[in-house]
């Protein structure tokens, strides 16, 4: 069967195709050969600058040259590593093969025992790995998530000076201001967002057993440790492991991972306080001409943009969450098992695009109707009790809560006239009377 969106097995790939298609260049077959294909010719070329001895001589039009083979990588050049990886079984070493029938095509081929020197198959993917975290975080990732921040930004300034009934336990609390509730998702995902940012993406660059066993021997009066270090931090933006093994010990890789757990858990928060705010009439939604919110009840307009979200969120952190245990563990100095595990990563980060996405269709659809919420603190004037009795604290009269308590837990409406009514029956100064009168559910919303 020919595969396309309607074929494909993962909704990733099939029926969310387009909301993810940008990850492709990080985390599909092609992009992981390419950057592998990347590593070994920055490096060659590194090796050049030193310069080796052999290598002092190549001229820099037949590097420039080299790099086109990465900066014009193509299916075609894709599909070729492939047909090589069929015969080899090994796909590091299917890029090294391609690189070498490239050499010979550039005249370079006397060289090209000089590409992947001293390397072993990991020097290449830990570092085309992490450098395509980095690049999908960068290009991908964080202009989305700043999307999201500012679509925020927008809803808190907007509303901050409506007041809103707050629901602790799913009672009426102390009222809020509907501004304030947003900013408090704001807080949270942008401090993350810092904490995440703050996360050295590591590589690991340092021959078979991380040693530079190979590159000590061949030339001993090298610091390579010296070099390794910068060929990562000035050719492809990573931080160097110093002490590794055989792999990438992924603990930085693992922090990641759960820094953006932790950022999809708070969008999985909004997510679920819009769609009950919604369910409240707080909000109303706008309707999209042919939209069909229901196949039977045709009065329906569903918060299914949040509820996708959502869905989404459970996909994507159930998937961070394995790629954060597994990674870290392996046997002695190597096993094989983060060879698959690592091809993964870029389903966890296609559902995290889906969901911020879904997230932000629903905010952008969102109506705030307020009259439902002014309704609510109207019905609701036993919230102003923590104000009075604070209040009737401060003037020293004689248990103010339990006073509150037995006017307020009752099966009765409290409304404003109960209230004041109370208030009248309080033996405190007039102009305290007119303090605690002057306090209603719209009023009572505190600093922001």
């Amino acid at each position: 069967m020919e595969l396309n969106t309607l074929t494909a097995i993962s909704p990733v790939d099939g029926r969310y195709s387009n909301k993810v298609e940008g990850l492709g260049k990080y985390f599909s077959e092609f992009a992981l050969i390419k950057y592998r294909l990347f590593t070994e010719i920055e490096y060659f070329i590194a090796l050049c600058e030193i310069p080796l001895p052999q290598l002092a001589d190549i001229h820099t039009d037949k590097l420039k040259k080299l790099r086109e083979l990465h900066e014009n990588f193509s299916l075609e050049d894709a599909q070729r590593i492939k047909d090589i990886e069929s015969v080899t079984n090994h796909d590091v070493k299917a890029v090294e093969y391609f690189i070498k029938d490239e050499f010979d095509k550039l005249e370079l081929g006397k060289y090209k025992e000089f590409i992947h020197f001293a390397l072993t198959s990991q020097d290449a993917n830990n570092t085309a790995i992490p450098k395509s975290i980095q690049d999908a975080l960068e290009e991908e990732y964080y202009p989305l998530l700043q999307e999201l921040i500012e679509k925020l930004l927008m809803m808190a300034s907007e509303w901050k000076d409506i007041p809103m009934l707050a629901k602790t336990h799913g009672q009426p609390a102390s009222p809020t201001k509907v501004g304030k509730e947003i900013k408090v998702f704001l807080e949270r995902i942008m401090v993350q967002l810092v904490q995440l940012k703050s996360i050295a993406i590591d590589a690991k660059f340092g021959g078979a057993t991380g040693n530079f066993n190979a590159h000590l021997v061949a030339y001993p009066d090298i610091n390579w440790e010296e070099f390794a270090n910068k060929f990562l931090k000035d050719k492809l933006g990573l931080n160097r492991s110093q002490f590794t093994t055989q792999i990438s010990h992924y603990d930085n890789h693992s922090a990641i991972f759960d820094g953006l757990k932790r950022i999809n858990n708070i969008i999985l928060d909004l997510d679920r306080d819009i769609w009950t705010y919604i369910s409240m009439n707080y909000f109303k939604q706008k309707i999209k001409k042919g939209e069909v919110g229901s196949s039977t009840m045709p009065h329906k307009v569903n918060p299914i943009d949040f509820e996708n979200s959502e869905g989404n969120i459970g996909i994507a952190n159930a998937g961070f969450e394995q790629l954060s245990q597994k990674l870290p563990v392996s046997r002695l100095q190597r096993d094989l098992t983060d060879s698959t595990v690592t091809r993964f990563i870029g389903v966890p980060f296609g559902h995290t695009l889906i969901a911020i996405k879904s997230t932000l269709k629903g905010l952008n659809k969102l109506l705030i109707n307020k009259e439902a919420i002014e309704k609510d603190l109207e019905n609701n004037w036993a919230v102003v009790a923590e104000a009075i009795q604070t209040i009737l604290r401060r003037e020293f009269f004689p248990n103010p809560y339990e006073a509150l308590k037995d006017l307020t837990r009752k099966n009765e409406v409290i409304n404003k006239e109960a209230i004041h009514n109370f208030v009248d029956s309080l033996a405190v100064s007039d102009a305290v009377k007119e303090e605690l009168k002057a306090i209603t559910p719209q009023n009572y919303t505190g600093i922001f």
